[in-house]
């Protein structure tokens, strides 16, 4: 896919949408006490995130999640299926839970002693059906149009805003 047709099919994050995902979000992380919930689409941006991320160096952490999940869709098709809906990786102090939302984004959890990992993978699989419904609805609206509601190309992210100096 070439850079005019992704920016033509991808899904624009508009404020509404955000708003609607946080909530979903801020509810998941209220069922399963989890720390920290991201939504990272599969090329390791992140599209938005709630709770405890201070310390967390979230872009590292997206594109890597995001890396790890196409390493294992990769061994999952070699194993016949189309892919391995759900990771999880446990760590000392905390775990890492990555599920499938839809064709193009992910859920991350990140959660510690204080829930068990079947409290996360339960709610993670109502908030990626909750997600996945909203994502699914905003697809089908039309997209906004003016200035302001079009992403911007590469060519006008590399341009100066602002007054010019004299």
């Amino acid at each position: 896919m070439d850079n005019k047709q992704l920016r033509e099919t991808r899904l624009v994050f508009y404020q509404d949408l955000v708003r609607d995902v946080n909530r979903l979000l801020r509810e998941f992380l209220k069922l399963s006490n989890a720390k920290c919930a991201m939504l990272v689409d599969k090329e390791g941006h992140m599209v938005t995130r709630q709770g405890v991320t201070r310390d967390l160096d979230m872009e590292t952490i997206s594109a890597l999640v995001a890396g790890s999940f196409a390493a294992t869709k990769e061994m999952a098709r070699v194993r016949g299926e189309d892919e391995f809906s759900v990771l999880f990786h446990q760590g000392v102090r905390e775990s890492i839970h990555v599920s499938t939302v839809d064709k193009e984004t992910i859920l991350l959890a990140i959660f510690d002693d204080r829930t068990t990992v079947g409290m996360v993978r339960l709610f993670a699989k109502e908030a990626c059906r909750a997600i996945g419904t909203v994502l699914a609805e905003a697809r089908t609206q039309p997209r906004r149009v003016g200035a302001l509601a079009a992403p911007l190309t590469a060519d006008e992210a590399r341009t100066d805003i602002g007054p010019k100096k004299r």
